[in-house]
């Protein structure tokens, strides 16, 4: 049982808006929450395992809807999702069992990273090539879950992005990922409840709920919304957030 708090508000806030984002961009949705959660001094494996918790539904939900409109290409599915899946329990099996404080600098730095890794791919041009080989997509799907699970967030971003920039089809490169996260992000909460033997429910349920709100509103905004604009304004948010944990940790 749980009460509704501020907190609680908060959180569910925060999910409804990443979800949207989400919905709009295909990325972003853990990178979002993660910041928020350590932001609101939730230690690093607590905020993995709720991020990771939630986003079993929504991307369960979103694996389906690329399946039914056949943008997974299954061979680009099984070579990430297998490493991505070992990767993601190597990363929740490390990041349980080290000490939370000593790991929340270089968590934000990692988070820092990527929102500017964002911003810059808003600001990149070009239009995307033809398909391209999937030959290094096992060593992508392994660092890509790794970090994923270690930094709470990290997925979309690094995998999408480096099959996008590569040359693989935008519609067969995101469906695959898409496809692929539901199984990397189970493993990766499974493992945070077999090491932590704990819940935190609250921050579960109020993630679900506002993403679950915001869900309807996803294909809106990546209707109306510019996507490079939409992903500038989220990179400059995590970047933010993240510059302020650093500077909250050493000052």
């Amino acid at each position: 049982m749980f009460t509704i708090t501020s907190e609680f508000l908060v959180l569910a806030a925060v999910g409804f808006l990443a979800q949207l984002v989400d919905g709009g961009l295909g990325m972003a949705f853990g990178l979002i929450t993660t910041t928020a959660l350590l932001s609101l001094g939730i230690p690093p494996a607590p905020t993995s395992a709720a991020v990771h918790s939630a986003e079993v539904a929504t991307t369960g939900a979103s694996a389906l809807s690329h399946l039914f409109h056949k943008n997974v290409d299954y061979r680009l599915l099984l070579t990430l999702g297998v490493p991505g899946v070992l990767g993601g329990i190597l990363g929740a099996h490390v990041l349980s069992n080290i000490d939370g404080g000593t790991v929340r600098p270089f968590i934000s730095a990692y988070l820092l990273v990527m929102g500017l890794f964002i911003v810059l791919k808003a600001a990149k041009s070009g239009p995307p090539k033809t398909d391209a080989k999937i030959g290094y997509a096992g060593l992508l799907g392994l660092v890509s879950g790794f970090l994923d699970a270690i930094g709470g967030a990290g997925w979309g971003p690094i995998a999408t992005s480096t099959l996008l920039g590569s040359g693989h089809s935008p519609r067969k490169a995101i469906g695959s990922v898409n496809a692929a996260e539901f199984f990397v992000t189970l493993a990766v909460a499974t493992t945070f409840f077999i090491e932590l033997a704990t819940a935190h429910v609250e921050h579960i349920a109020a993630l679900i709920i506002g993403g679950l709100l915001a869900a309807p509103f996803g294909g809106y905004v990546a209707r109306h919304v510019r996507p490079r604009a939409l992903m500038a304004a989220i990179g400059v948010l995590v970047s933010a957030l993240a510059l302020y944990q650093l500077f909250e940790t050493f000052g």
